[in-house]
């Protein structure tokens, strides 16, 4: 089983590894998948702010829906429907995709109610958060010590999240609800035996269970806005595959073929893009405290990135 689902990575893997007639490197293709993943991810919000006035979990069940038919095609494409058929009839790996599954529509349920709620700062704040709960997971689960300045930028991170907590009056949980559970969902997910595209469609081909009983349970009740709504809607329906499913591909592509510290820079992108949406586009109020939270925030990413860049360089030059 093993020996197959490696073959698989291989072919996915030589789909963007090998020299195109342009002549660029891997790193300079990886750059251009990742960079398009991140800005697609970046105006995701505009998307969302379209389908606001439907119920979230009706927007997150035809993301799903509408997400299999392009990575089934993907799929297709790089004949790796084998490695598929292998995760179906896998009883841990089934388990584990089942994990993952949840934990990523945790997300987008969190992600795309906030959005349409008015929410974006918080959900620009969460993404921000998350390289940081990153680090604190690899230290509690897999012992991975924490250096000096990660501790630095953990505990800035923490005055953040208690300073937001005194001023609202409670925890900012959209926040950390989309910093854990991506955390979580990325720490699990690496122990997936299976690649990418593969590991993406066995999670939408899970989650569609549901997001089918639900979809049916809308149109029982009326409030279907695909079946019984007007042509605008149903095409802003269908759009939530493509909208879904290709920056998440792009990613995967360019995570391949790029050293770990050019994606940990390149993170920041689709916050800071959230970010400035949120107050010069979407009008949303930023108070003097949330400056402050945001400042500490911006501090613990910069003392975090520089330990990562110092840390890069020590190995590479030990290497040589």
């Amino acid at each position: 089983m093993t020996e197959q689902i490696n073959h698989g990575r291989a072919v996915s893997a030589s789909l963007v590894t090998t020299e195109t007639t342009t002549g660029m490197s891997d790193g300079q293709k990886g750059f251009i998948f990742a960079l398009s993943a991140y800005l697609l991810w970046g105006v995701l919000p505009f998307y969302l702010k379209t389908v606001a006035h439907m119920p979230a979990l009706e927007v997150v069940a035809h993301r799903i829906i509408w997400s299999i038919p392009i990575a089934g095609a993907l799929l297709w494409w790089l004949g790796l429907f084998g490695d598929l058929k292998i995760a179906l009839t896998t009883r841990r790996m089934l388990a584990m995709a089942t994990l993952t599954a949840s934990l990523i529509t945790l997300n987008w349920g969190t992600y795309v109610w906030a959005i349409g709620s008015g929410h974006a700062i918080d959900t620009a704040l969460g993404y921000y958060i998350n390289p940081l709960v990153n680090v604190v997971l690899g230290g509690i689960f897999l012992g991975e010590r924490l250096s000096k300045p990660q501790m630095v930028a953990v505990a800035l991170a923490s005055c953040a999240v208690v300073l937001l907590t005194v001023y609202s009056g409670g925890l900012p949980w959209i926040s950390l609800v989309l910093a854990f559970s991506f955390g979580f969902y990325g720490f699990f997910r690496k122990t997936l035996p299976i690649g990418p595209t593969q590991g993406f469609m066995l999670e939408v081909l899970l989650l569609s269970i549901p997001s089918l009983a639900f979809i049916f349970w809308t149109v029982s009740q009326g409030t279907s806005h695909f079946f019984n709504g007007n042509a605008h809607d149903i095409g802003l329906l269908l759009f939530a595959g493509p909208a879904t499913a290709v920056p998440l591909i792009l990613y995967a592509f360019g995570a391949k073929l790029l050293r770990y510290t050019t994606i940990g820079l390149m993170q920041y992108i689709a916050p800071t893009i959230v970010f400035l949406s949120a107050i010069f586009v979407f009008g949303e109020p930023f108070s003097h405290i949330q400056f402050i939270a945001f400042a500490l925030i911006w501090s613990a990413l910069a003392i975090y990135t520089w330990s990562m860049l110092h840390e890069s360089r020590k190995i590479r030059a030990t290497a040589a």
